[in-house]
């Protein structure tokens, strides 16, 4: 089923690039259901410490791996945001086996039932009932903001790189087409009927008024009123780029971006 997903020699078509002195991000081809032209980004943020943290890694190609070198090779945390993206967390566990990897709620449990994925310990997962207390490393957590949303269907990881002032998420929000991710296939992101029709939920063009209902009522409808604390949560922070993993990156005006899409969740009745 991967193989659907994701192209079969990523070298070829990943785009590296930094998005600021600290972070730098490897955005290739990805498919959703193997039809729907979504992306995919890992993101990799050097600390203060010079520890870096990987986000939602993409394939651990020789070009990636130059990268990682670059910035110093000391892989400290490897993450996947969400109940998802974790395709790729064996390969880099395995290239850096002193990393500690962090995860969401139910996330360690589907990947042991999978021999695939099977074998990898989580030092840190966030649930629902230690989202308000969990603790990374000293390092970690100066340096971010995080927001476990378990009320959205994919369970979410979604942090705030403050120094840069960036927000780094998975599904939490969508900004297709995804331009930069299909940039070295010579393929038109936006081409075929179902990407069309996806791209038209899963935008934030004008009042991204089909992206507000996808949230409303598909991503937070087993718990809104969580949904919504969150929302509100990371409104709050102090941020103005946006990374997500699909889709191009909102360089400058995320806040208010984010403030749009969550709209009906920030204006909800408490």
């Amino acid at each position: 089923m991967t193989s659907k997903l994701i192209p079969s020699d990523p070298s070829k078509v990943m785009a590296i690039r930094q998005v600021t002195p600290n972070i730098t991000t490897c955005s290739a081809p990805f498919l959703r259901f193997g039809r729907l032209k979504v992306g995919g980004r890992g993101t990799i943020v050097r600390l203060q410490s010079g520890a870096l943290a990987v986000f939602s890694p993409t394939a651990l190609t020789p070009e990636v791996r130059s990268t990682v070198q670059k910035m110093g090779n000391n892989v400290g945390y490897i993450a996947a945001l969400d109940f998802e993206h974790h395709i790729f967390i064996s390969e880099w566990a395995k290239a850096f086996p002193s990393a500690k990897l962090l995860g969401v709620d139910g996330l360690p449990e589907k990947r042991e039932k999978d021999p695939t994925t099977a074998g990898n310990k989580f030092q840190h997962v966030w649930t629902q009932k230690n989202k308000n207390d969990i603790k990374i490393d000293p390092d970690f957590d100066s340096e971010f903001d995080y927001e476990y949303v378990g009320s959205h269907t994919n369970k979410e990881l979604v942090l705030c790189h403050k120094p840069d002032r960036t927000l780094i998420e998975a599904d939490m929000m969508f900004n297709l087409p995804a331009h930069e991710q299909f940039s070295r296939t010579g393929e038109d992101p936006t081409s075929g009927v179902l990407t069309k029709l996806f791209i038209g939920l899963q935008n934030t063009v004008g009042a991204a008024t089909w992206q507000k209902r996808f949230l409303w009522y598909v991503a937070s409808s087993g718990d809104r009123k969580g949904f919504n604390q969150s929302a509100a949560k990371i409104a709050s922070w102090d941020f103005d780029r946006i990374i997500p993993c699909h889709g191009d990156v909102i360089e400058t005006g995320g806040k208010g971006i984010f403030q749009k899409v969550f709209e009906w969740h920030l204006n909800a009745p408490k």
